[in-house]
């Protein structure tokens, strides 16, 4: 196994766990302190992910020799900032993301039920995501309106950035905002202190509450939008590189480790696709027979930077709220173009689409029951209603 080793390995997965945790981290951080989590508890959260990620990674990729990159729910992050507070606080949420957890276990051994994650309509699952990343997306703008001189060179390193080095956009944009802070805002004379107490963050039970509501509202659209963006397409990247390992043990394993994750504050993890394209392509080994090595060297890089998550909590949480969200929204534009272009591409479904695009990004709840899942709903409507009326017309 030593022999496959490569350098360009070596620095291909390091590259991945950095822009891998750096460029999502922001959108964690909102998603879990809109459900109420306090710092010790994302910071807990983070390193259970952290953990969670790079222990898959390393052992899918050693024991299968495939690159099988792992990644937390940026989607599910989004869509969690987008809900708000459970009514039950915190302690809701992880209920739900344990539910999240389970069925996506189901999902991996029950394969009929795998099968009607598949069967959910494409154009309103990527319309449900884009309005979900709506509210996040346009945090650039009001983080401008908020204050021109903290907010506007965050977005100008993005703009300038993502025309030539796409990868190191949100990299870039989470290092201008370092450098706002640190010139232009005023820091406690302590923070050094404070950042340095925090670094290493400790592991936090969360004592899970299950309710029907949170499970309607946070678990199922949770599981939704993480198998549709991200374990099926997770899948797809691999084969179209020519590997095939079975996804249901995929999912299986990172249903489980959800579980574990939410337990202690951690959004669900599941199958990578950006990274899995990284540590899957030419540039980290041109023998694909090798290429696992960056997906093992990048899941040893995610645990050691969870170990530090305490204390880029404890900086960044010196902003002010709204640069982190730009920076989180920033992240975010690609998947929102892309989950919007694949909702309207099919002249026949725009109309449904664009219900559950409107039903989900109004951030309206019915019942308890967040717009996520009504959106989904209202747009299976109008989809059955108008193909009813074609094959009635035809």
């Amino acid at each position: 196994m030593l022999k496959d080793f490569s350098v360009s390995a070596l620095m291909m997965g390091l590259l991945t766990a950095f822009v891998g945790f750096i460029s999502s981290f922001a959108v964690i951080m909102q998603g879990l302190q809109a459900m109420g989590a306090n710092p010790a508890e994302i910071a807990s959260g983070l390193l259970a992910q952290s953990i969670s990620m790079g222990v898959l990674a390393i052992v899918f990729s050693c024991f299968y020799r495939m690159p099988i990159s792992i990644a937390w729910s940026t989607p599910g992050a989004a869509l969690l900032a987008g809900i708000g507070t459970a009514g039950g606080g915190f302690a809701e949420a992880v209920g739900a993301f344990v539910i999240c957890g389970a069925l996506i276990i189901l999902s991996g051994l029950f394969q009929p039920l795998g099968r009607a994650i598949r069967l959910i309509p494409a154009p309103l699952a990527n319309a449900m995501l884009a309005g979900i990343l709506l509210s996040l997306c346009l945090a650039p703008v009001k983080a401008v309106a908020f204050n021109a001189a903290l907010g506007l060179p965050i977005v100008l390193t993005w703009m300038v950035v993502v025309s030539r080095w796409r990868l190191w956009a949100v990299p870039a944009s989470l290092a201008a905002m370092v450098l706002v802070l640190v010139l232009g805002v005023d820091l406690p004379a302590d923070t050094m202190g404070r950042i340095g107490a925090a670094i290493h963050p400790d592991l936090t039970f969360v004592t899970p509450v299950f309710t029907w509501h949170a499970a309607i509202s946070i678990g199922v659209p949770l599981f939704i939008v993480t198998m549709a963006s991200q374990n099926i397409p997770g899948i797809a990247i691999l084969k179209v590189h020519h590997y095939e390992p079975p996804p249901g043990v995929l999912f299986a394993g990172t249903g489980a480790f959800s579980i574990f994750g939410g337990l202690f504050g951690g959004v669900p993890v599941n199958m990578a696709a950006i990274t899995a394209a990284m540590c899957a392509s030419e540039d980290s080994n041109p023998d694909p027979a090798k290429r696992y090595w960056a997906a093992i060297i990048g899941g040893v890089g995610y645990i050691a930077l969870g170990l530090l998550a305490g204390g880029i909590i404890a900086f960044v949480s010196l902003a002010p709220p709204i640069l982190l969200q730009a920076v989180a929204g920033l992240g975010l534009i690609g998947a929102f173009s892309n989950a919007a272009f694949a909702a309207y591409r099919e002249p026949e479904t725009r109309e449904a689409a664009a219900i559950t695009f409107l039903v989900t990004a109004s951030g309206l709840s019915f019942a308890g029951i967040s717009g996520a899942f009504w959106g989904l709903v209202a747009g299976g409507a109008v989809m059955a209603f108008n193909r009813a009326m074609r094959v009635r017309q035809g």
